[in-house]
Formats: C-alpha cells, structure tokens, sequence
C-alpha cells in the first residue's frame, strides 16, 4: 500500500451521478462547491431536490448517457451494483468516459466495470473512507482509497481524484485486492460486532463504563446502516467470509478458556456454588 496524492492542477468537470441517495448528494454538494457540472439519474425521482441543488436530474437513461459526462460516478448499493451496471445502455456513450465507483467492497465493481464498461473507457475503483456524518465538518484528514485499474486519460482521472485531494483527504492508493483483505479485518468486524450487539439489545445503564459506551456507539453507528450494505460487506467480500469464521472461532476460544477457569475454580473449592456450564 501507498499514499499517494493527486495532481496539484485540476479543470472542471461534467460528472453524471447513477443513484442518488444520500450518499451520492452528499458527495455532490462539495463537487458543485468547487465548481463542477452535475447530473444525475436514479431509480427514485430525486427531481426535486436536483432543483434544489441547481444540477439537471434525468429520468432517462439513455439521454443521461448522452449528456457528454467527463466521469460517471456509480452511486449505487452493493448489492444492486451488478444489474445496474449490466443494464446501462452504454452504445449510447459520448466516448471516452472515465467510469467510478464509491463501493464499500472493491474486487466485485472492479470485476464488473471491467465486463461491462466499453474498452475505451477507464475505469478507476475509490472507497471514500467517511459519509455525511463524519464528513458533515469537511473530509481533511479523511481517507480516500483508489486504484486506477484501467487510465488511459490521466488528466481526467487526476482532475476528479483531485476533488479529494483538495479538500485534504488522505489519499490511499492501493490495489481492491488488499483494500478487501484490509476492510474485512476493520470495516466488517466493526459491522459484525454492532450487529451483534444489536441483536443483544444492550442499551446505556446507569452503571456504564468508558468502554460500554464505546460499544453501545458501535451498536447504534452500525444499526444505522441497512443491513444490505452489511450483508453486502459479507457476500461480495471474499475475505470478510473468513473474517467472520475467525469471530466465531475466537468466541468458541474464550468460552472454552472460561469454562475450562471455572472447573479449576471447582476443583480447588469443591463447596463452591457454581453455575450450569
């Protein structure tokens, strides 16, 4: 792995955004911020709030395509992100165009993108480390990971990496391989943790420690996020798969490690009321 920055010069672009869910507008207020041109299209009518921002909203796809977008930036969710990609009427590109995805998992678009994006098209995969909560300040010091996997325009693929950079984001250049293998070790086990813990119920009490409410905060930062983008981690994450099998190997140790403490503990003091194990 290697940080690496963008070029310190950019020109404006005309970036098409496909899906436009939070994340997406919250990507997009900072691009318009800096003076780039956007469109967007979606599956749910986001005309209104297009207007709202001053950027065209395009319920067609095909004269989405056609609008002579610089960059395409693919909003979607992980696991739709397959049947959307292989359903663009791409014939209908204004070649070259720089195709970009903002996914939580990176092997699974870059594999897509490759299949289904014309071969005159690049093809760069990024995970903006951070989303309109711990972004809502302004993202310095936040991370952006990226691999250009396919760049034949440099220029255009700096400019948009430079819409990242310029706000003082970390930028992480890397391979989706190792971002998948580095994710699933962080992202997913903090998801799988939460969850879990959700499932508990744990709630804040009156006796809590520092370290209970670190946990209760993971359970409600995780919770807020759909379990599709957590089952999404999981499915189209070859290493989050394992990941998950050393949690519950992990779980299995420390029970037996208890349990094997709590025998000695019987041993050494036969009078000793204990549990049912």
């Amino acid at each position: 792995m290697a940080a690496s920055s963008s070029s310190s010069s950019s020109s404006l672009l005309k970036i098409g955004i496909i899906g436009f869910g939070p994340f997406a507008q919250f990507l997009v207020k900072t691009m318009i911020k800096q003076g780039h041109e956007i469109r967007a299209t979606s599956r749910s009518d986001y005309s209104d709030i297009c207007t709202q921002l001053g950027i065209s909203f395009y319920r067609d796809m095909t004269g989405f395509l056609e609008s002579k977008n610089d960059v395409i930036v693919v909003c979607t969710s992980i696991l739709s992100f397959s049947q959307v990609m292989n359903s663009l009427p791409l014939n209908c590109l204004e070649l070259p165009t720089l195709f970009v995805d903002v996914l939580s998992v990176k092997e699974h678009p870059r594999d897509v993108m490759l299949k289904v994006v014309p071969g005159e098209s690049d093809v760069v995969c990024t995970h903006p480390m951070f989303g309109p909560e711990s972004g809502k300040d302004g993202w310095k010091d936040l991370s952006l990971m990226y691999e250009k996997v396919r760049v034949t325009d440099e220029a255009t693929c700096s400019s948009f990496l430079h819409i990242f950079a310029s706000e003082g984001c970390k930028m992480l250049e890397m391979t989706c391989r190792e971002h998948d293998y580095l994710a699933a070790r962080t992202q997913f086990v903090t998801h799988a943790i939460g969850r879990i813990l959700a499932e508990m119920g744990i709630e804040p009490t009156p006796l809590d420690t520092k370290g209970f409410q670190k946990l209760v905060q993971v359970k409600e930062s995780t919770s807020r996020d759909s379990f599709d983008l957590f089952s999404g981690l999981f499915i189209h994450n070859r290493f989050a798969q394992e990941q998950l099998r050393i949690v519950e190997h992990a779980f299995g140790t420390v029970k037996q490690q208890l349990v094997k403490k709590m025998n000695e503990e019987t041993e050494d003091n036969p009078n000793q009321c204990t549990s049912d194990k």
